[in-house]
């Protein structure tokens, strides 16, 4: 993925010109009051906050990025807007425009909350305590195609349709716009012969291992891609557990990091 920057949450004028028409206009100015913080000022703020994990109370005001209610009322309301997904969109595009996606694997990764909130749930990895669920669906070389966010009692197979319906329509080339791959590859949490109908009446192709076969069959040398993104994600320090106990801003700050990730391989490979 490159060489890590010292401060990763300077946004680039290549991404701000990405950005930046998506953004929704502010309202009329009051005559009255401080005069409102420019995108071009939050936005770092958010991307501080989320490569940090910083709680918005101790945002750095000498970074001049806006106070941290500004921030993240400012983030909340850019995933209201759809910002994150129409951005996903533009660099998934990008990727298919140059012949660079590969739309293969599936799997969830498990989060520990904070504290109780809507889409948490009694965690079955610790001790029932309160946690959420990233669902991700990947292409083959790792690059985000959709990614969701559930309760942590969430069984992972209960979430592959749904999930499958959140890939984008993706042009990007003269042919109709793709949004589904050729084949899936799962783990055996998503062995089910239920869903393996449903994938071949979607026109895919499953791969899922089946319960009961011994390791080394051959599908878990694919895994690591799949994990390397979830990796991605929790080198995210604000998603490796649940601060938040509104949904909306856990979901921004998912949508704003598979944005991130997208761009990262935009750069890379086109």
């Amino acid at each position: 993925m490159g060489n890590r920057q010292s401060r990763p949450w300077i946004v680039s004028d290549e991404l701000c010109s990405l950005v930046e028409p998506l953004l929704p206009k502010p309202g009329p100015k009051k005559a009255e009051g401080r005069p409102r913080v420019p995108d071009r000022q939050a936005l770092p703020g958010n991307l501080f906050a989320l490569h940090t994990g910083i709680q918005w109370a101790y945002l750095p005001q000498e970074l001049g990025f806006g106070s941290g209610t500004t921030c993240w009322r400012r983030v909340a309301a850019w995933n209201e807007a759809g910002v994150w997904d129409q951005l996903h969109q533009l660099l998934l595009n990008e990727l298919r425009s140059k012949n660079r996606l590969e739309w293969e694997r599936v799997d969830s990764s498990h989060v520990r909350a904070a504290r109780p909130g809507p889409k948490s749930g009694p965690s079955p990895v610790d001790r029932a305590g309160p946690g959420s669920k990233h669902h991700l669906i990947v292409d083959g070389q790792g690059i985000p195609l959709a990614v969701s966010l559930t309760v942590g009692n969430c069984n992972d197979v209960t979430q592959l349709v749904p999930l499958l319906g959140k890939i984008p329509a993706v042009a990007g080339q003269v042919a109709r716009p793709r949004r589904r791959p050729a084949a899936l590859l799962a783990d055996r949490g998503y062995d089910h012969d239920k869903y393996r109908r449903l994938l071949w009446q979607r026109g895919i192709r499953p791969v899922i291992a089946r319960r009961g076969e011994p390791h080394g069959t051959g599908l878990g040398i694919f895994r690591y891609v799949v994990e390397r993104t979830i990796a991605w994600l929790h080198g995210f320090r604000r998603l490796r557990i649940r601060w938040e106990r509104r949904d909306d801003l856990r979901e921004a700050f998912l949508g704003l990091a598979v944005c991130l990730i997208t761009h990262r391989h935009v750069r890379r490979l086109c």
